[in-house]
């Protein structure tokens, strides 16, 4: 396996084209006033109702965390603008349609099994794989960006899905900008993806964080009371299914790490596929991905910035894993050790597919074994991280500050030396 070092973290060398785009980004002007973003989303629907009043009010405190972060480039702020107007119009198009097909709501949806555990943590992988058993439903990324078709937007004479079509331009692209990104987190238009994209219809989740340096955010989101948040979720999933079914979905986001509570109280038969991983393997993976988007949407790396905001924030997710880890049923729990996994991972999944009911037969080894045949780990390369030389971070002391977690789950290998 090709392993791949990205020298320049810290201070980005880039070429003429590069550096081309950087300077473009620096002198953008991006509105983002709550008020514009409404309206041009209603431009692209012709739709004005979002739903819920107070969805503009965690409107404005995403726009003021947004505002308040003096670090981000003027394509940070244009990422975001494209993301939000994104949302609201989704939402818009969510209202509309329940409107028209009521009966969408009341579909009943099987028991799920959902992966949940610390970003980086192999929860892309392994959600792959088992979205690979076509007896499940889940969450592709075409289908993440536009959840509810718009009415008569159909399928054209080669049957593709225009959602599709649209969303694999747009990866294409973007692999030109940041053809590392796809070496820790590659984004095709069928990779299965997380439903807190989905959640943030109604602007709920964590998912700023990843964009911006939004401290403010974090605190709202942390008051916010998420179980009406999940209900809004396993209303879309209720939509989702009675577009195109089946009803029996397979979910993951790191999330719920930290919504235990409300993620059990919505889906209380659940199976719950729980990824154990050493936190400082993870932070290193988390935080070099992020840098190296830093360099196109920020004025600046500071990757020390950047490394003590997730330090934090992963130590916030571990403490809410260790509090609330024990809501889960036995009955419905399975811990994925991430060398285990690693090992095997079709051991793993089939599993899986067994706690929760499904019978693994040659049809389904079948499924699960052509997912990961078509899709080795590392096919591209491998990143090679570098806590010190790159963040100035001694791992020592970071194992220190996340020892309650290894005690909670004495299971984990460390993996950072």
């Amino acid at each position: 396996m090709t392993e791949i070092r990205i020298p320049d973290l810290r201070e980005p060398q880039r070429d003429a084209a590069e550096q081309q785009i950087y300077d473009m980004a620096l002198s953008m002007q991006v509105d983002l006033t709550p008020t514009a973003l409404l309206a041009a989303a209603t431009r692209r629907t012709g739709l004005e109702d979002v739903g819920d009043p107070s969805l503009m009010e965690r409107l404005g405190a995403q726009v003021a965390a947004v505002d308040a972060d003096e670090g981000l480039s003027g394509l940070g702020r244009y990422l975001i603008r494209r993301r939000l107007v994104g949302l609201l119009a989704a939402r818009q198009r969510f209202e509309d349609f329940v409107r028209r097909y009521p009966e969408a709501v009341e579909v009943p949806l099987e028991p799920p099994i959902i992966v949940v555990g610390l970003p980086r943590s192999g929860t892309t992988h392994l959600v792959n794989i088992l979205a690979s058993d076509t007896r499940l439903r889940s969450l592709p990324w075409w289908e993440i960006a536009e959840p509810t078709p718009v009415l008569g937007d159909g399928p054209g004479r080669d049957g593709m899905d225009p959602r599709y079509l649209r969303m694999l331009a747009d990866y294409e692209s973007s692999r030109q900008m940041s053809p590392m990104t796809a070496l820790m987190h590659d984004r095709p238009p069928s990779s299965i993806e997380e439903e807190c994209e989905l959640m943030d219809l109604d602007l709920c989740s964590y998912v700023l964080e990843w964009l911006a340096r939004v401290p403010t955010w974090r605190d709202t989101y942390f008051t916010l009371d998420q179980h009406a948040h999940y209900g809004f979720l396993k209303r879309q999933l209720q939509v989702l299914s009675f577009l195109r079914g089946p009803r029996r979905w397979v979910l993951k986001c790191p999330q719920h790490l930290e919504q235990l509570a409300p993620l059990l109280a919505t889906f209380p038969d659940a199976t719950i596929a729980f990824t154990l991983r050493d936190p400082v393997a993870v932070l290193q993976s988390a935080i070099t991905m992020l840098a190296y988007g830093d360099r196109s949407r920020r004025v600046e790396v500071d990757a020390d910035g950047l490394a003590s905001y997730w330090v934090d924030r992963i130590e916030r997710l571990l403490r809410s894993a260790v509090r609330d880890a024990e809501l889960i049923p036995s009955q419905n729990r399975i811990d994925v050790e991430f060398g285990e996994f690693m090992a095997d991972d079709l051991a793993m999944a089939s599993h899986i597919l067994e706690r929760a009911g499904l019978e693994v037969g040659d049809e389904t080894r079948s499924q699960l074994q052509a997912y990961v045949d078509g899709n080795p780990r590392g096919r591209d390369g491998r990143i090679v991280y570098d806590l010190r030389g790159d963040f100035h971070l001694d791992p020592a002391a970071l194992y220190e500050r996340y020892a309650f977690y290894f005690d909670a789950f004495p299971q984990i290998t460390p993996e950072v030396h």
